[in-house]
């Protein structure tokens, strides 16, 4: 016969088990210590100093803020914002709706329309949107008279005015970049769409309206929205070829008064707050035509808000429970 054993630790009183028979024993508390990100605390001081030295020297600088103030609203500088933004919405429509064009041209199989595409894309590419500014400002000097047989005659210089020239300028140095942006859309669509299409009795070219391009938007549409920005800031380079908009009101404002830094903060100001509202619109714009790709949206920044202070109001009075 075996002998038991006594299975009481030693020092414990006779019959008191520390652990009972089966039981698993509690963890211990896990003590978690954070890491300390040094480099972030010294970096985010170090741009701050920055950021109030930058401060500083402009509060010190030969700067009449008042005047900023005087001219943000002036007649002059709200009706050169809204040339600028007439001529930036107005070339942008002309250069989407000609890059359409070039991109079904580039990716046609005639080798004629191919190759004509081809080489547009690569002149208003290769060259800057100043000089192509100033070769339509200058056409009179090749081509004094436009004669067009039988529909239209005048001379160059009544038809290139100012805003001719800027609207032809700022829209045909676009549709290049549109017809890259438009081509790289509609190759992000899967060739079996287009076979489906075919197979279903469908031509070429109601194929592309009706399946390609819809599905062509979702890829075409957040760099459309770039470009416009874009399109915003490189419509005053049209200063050159005198057309009044919003960078030429304030300059001739900013010479008559000597406040010349003063009226470019006006400027700039008002650029930033066209570019600000159009950025909004392309955010959202890009959100619905993305619902076909993703199986729930983001919430929008008015959502998140929503949200963070419903937490916050259901958050219990004695803090947050363990």
């Amino acid at each position: 016969m075996t002998d038991k054993f006594d299975k009481t630790p030693a020092g414990s009183p006779a019959g008191q088990v520390s652990v009972s028979k089966g039981a698993t024993p509690a963890p211990e508390n896990i003590k978690a210590i954070p890491v300390r990100h040094v480099g972030r605390w010294i970096s985010g001081v170090v741009v701050i100093g920055l950021l109030i030295a930058l401060g500083y020297a402009f509060s010190q600088g030969n700067i009449q803020w008042h005047a900023v103030g005087d001219k943000l609203f002036d007649s002059t500088v709200v009706a050169g914002a809204g040339r600028t933004l007439l001529i930036s919405v107005l070339a942008m429509v002309l250069g989407v709706i000609l890059g359409v064009v070039l991109a079904v041209m580039r990716l046609s199989k005639n080798p004629v329309t191919s190759w004509v595409a081809w080489l547009y894309i690569w002149f208003f590419r290769g060259t800057p949107v100043y000089v192509q500014l100033l070769l339509w400002f200058n056409l009179a000097l090749i081509f004094p008279v436009l004669n067009i047989p039988f529909i239209y005659k005048d001379e160059m210089t009544d038809v290139m005015t100012p805003f001719m020239c800027a609207l032809l300028g700022l829209a045909l140095n676009e549709a290049a970049y549109m017809a890259e942006i438009c081509r790289a859309g509609i190759q992000s669509v899967d060739e079996g769409q287009t076979e489906a299409s075919h197979a279903l009795g469908m031509t070429q070219g109601k194929t592309m309206r009706r399946v390609v391009l819809p599905q062509a938007l979702r890829v075409i549409i957040p760099p459309t929205g770039n470009e416009f920005i874009n399109m915003l800031k490189t419509s005053s380079l049209v200063y050159a070829v005198t057309y009044n908009e919003l960078l030429r009101s304030t300059s001739q404002i900013g010479s008559t008064s000597y406040a010349v830094m003063e009226m470019l903060f006006v400027a700039s100001i008002w650029y930033i707050v066209m570019t600000s509202v159009f950025s909004v619109g392309q955010y959202y714009l890009e959100r619905r035509f993305a619902r076909g790709s993703l199986r729930s949206l983001p919430l929008t920044p008015l959502q998140r808000v929503k949200v963070n202070l419903a937490a916050f109001g259901n958050r219990p009075s004695g803090g947050v429970s363990a």
